[in-house]
């Protein structure tokens, strides 16, 4: 369960992460992605410049509204179904958490602290457990 202060700090590390290209970020966690996993590739279109986009807004959505997410059921379970579609597997979620928190940690610098990282590693099992829930 991710405690309001997690929550705060989520958001705050989220909100220092604004100042950087969007497609930097995305970049970087896709990268290490695939390098970590490079089977996951060919489920990825060739051109990522969209699914950078997507990447994005969909995590600017869920840390903005990470203290409601019951109000984002509706989308989670869309966002589900889309993934099993695609051929995700529970394994999966494993991999997206390591490559996103490394990305994070590597954004963040000196800020990745021990209750940054903790916080953001209870907030993805969270959103983990949901999407895993509605598959």
């Amino acid at each position: 369960m991710v405690t309001p202060q997690q929550i705060r700090l989520v958001k705050g590390s989220w909100r220092r992460l604004q100042g950087i290209q969007p497609e930097t970020i995305a970049g970087l966690f896709y990268a290490r992605l695939f390098a970590s996993h490079p089977a996951l590739r060919k489920m990825f279109p060739v051109d990522m410049e969209a699914q950078y986009r997507k990447l994005m807004d969909m995590l600017h959505t869920i840390v903005m509204r990470l203290d409601h997410l019951d109000q984002l059921t509706a989308e989670i379970a869309a966002m589900a179904a889309r993934h099993e579609g695609y051929g995700v597997k529970p394994v999966h979620y494993l991999y997206v958490g390591d490559a996103l928190l490394w990305t994070l940690e590597k954004g963040l610098g000196k800020d990745w602290t021990e209750e940054v990282a903790l916080a953001w590693q209870e907030s993805y099992a969270t959103l983990t457990a949901s999407m895993l829930e509605e598959a």
